[in-house]
């Protein structure tokens, strides 16, 4: 009876145990998106300063063109012994005027991700492609050969 009742615990507690490994892995990056914040910015009111004073820094900031400030926000979720998954996805930005007034705000989301997918496990290269029997026997006469930049004549 006593062994019984021990087992049974035993079992739950591994139950429970490989319950815990298939949980779901949940983690934010990048800037944490805050909707009161981010809806108190308003064009023609805000500055640059009042910005970074309510939003913090930028994720980056644009290098040409009209300066724009990037607030990027991730958040990815993972099973076990998977590979992480985009889970939302949003991009806040934020466009100021030459004076550093806040002209617009836009958001986008995932619908405008570009996702990249490599085209097989081998990268393309010009020239001439040679098997492994030329790779191995391919330089065979050409060292002390003349114009081969081998031992002088």
């Amino acid at each position: 009876m006593i062994h019984a009742k021990a087992f049974k615990i035993g079992l739950i507690a591994t139950l429970a145990l490989a319950m815990a490994g298939c949980t779901s892995i949940r983690q934010s990056r990048g800037y944490v998106v805050d909707a009161l914040l981010v809806d108190a910015i308003q064009p023609g009111i805000d500055n640059q300063r009042s910005v970074e004073m309510t939003m913090g820094r930028p994720s980056f900031s644009s290098q040409y063109g009209a300066p724009t400030w990037y607030y990027i926000s991730s958040v990815t979720g993972q099973r076990a012994m998977s590979s992480p998954k985009i889970r939302s996805h949003s991009v806040l930005a934020i466009q100021f005027d030459d004076a550093g007034k806040v002209v617009s705000t836009d958001r986008s989301g995932i619908d405008s991700v570009a996702f990249l997918l490599p085209d097989g496990d081998e990268t393309p290269t010009l020239g001439r492609e040679r098997g492994f029997l030329e790779d191995l026997f391919g330089n065979i006469g050409t060292v002390g050969a003349p114009g081969a930049g081998g031992a002088p004549q």
